[in-house]
């Protein structure tokens, strides 16, 4: 009986090192929107409140859509397009970004390290990690003074989220971004 217990035990604990993948980087998952301080989500954002949502869709589609959508002609489309909320206006800026989930695995980096030590050829460089990106936008919103529009305070942070919100649902559900800019018109 003990060793039929001991020979479990073994094999799940075999198992386990087989199969063992530490994350040593996991992407947020963000199931619609998310409003926090830019910086803390990528060290290389501003230090401005952002509204982040992941992003589905091709590179630069988002990009595509916003010039198409505000008639930009690819003059200044990520930083401080006008905006119109409330027959007020306001700046919008917008930052793309991969976040990674990385795992270490245990197995692949044994095998390494033992043929490494017995001067055999490595083949499996690159194999002991696993990488898988994610793509967020990040957008900012400012008023006319300069201030962040996202920021808890601000007055009217929630009709601007709300308009962040109809735009984000839009860009999600358009693939003719023509469209959006003629709907933009009237």
């Amino acid at each position: 009986m003990k060793n039929q217990t001991m020979k479990k035990l073994l094999v799940i604990v075999l198992l386990t090192v087989v199969y063992a993948c530490i994350p040593l980087q996991v992407a947020p998952n963000i199931e619609t929107d998310t409003v926090k301080l830019s910086k803390k989500f990528k060290k290389d954002l501003p230090r401005s409140y952002g509204f982040i949502f992941e992003d589905p869709k091709e590179a630069n589609e988002f990009y595509n859509f916003i010039n198409t959508k505000y008639n930009r002609e690819h003059i200044d489309v990520e930083y401080n397009v006008p905006i119109s909320i409330k027959n007020k206006t306001y700046y919008l800026s917008f930052h793309e970004r991969e976040k990674n989930t990385t795992f270490l695995n245990l197995v692949p980096l044994t095998v390494y390290a033992k043929l490494q030590s017995e001067g055999k050829s490595t083949l499996m460089d690159g194999y002991h990690t696993t990488r898988t990106g994610h793509w967020y936008l990040i957008l900012t919103v400012y008023d006319d003074d300069l201030q962040d529009c996202l920021k808890p305070e601000y007055p009217e942070r929630e009709a601007v989220l709300t308009h962040l919100r109809m735009l984000q649902k839009e860009y999600m559900t358009t693939s003719n971004y023509l469209d959006s800019y003629l709907s933009h018109q009237n």
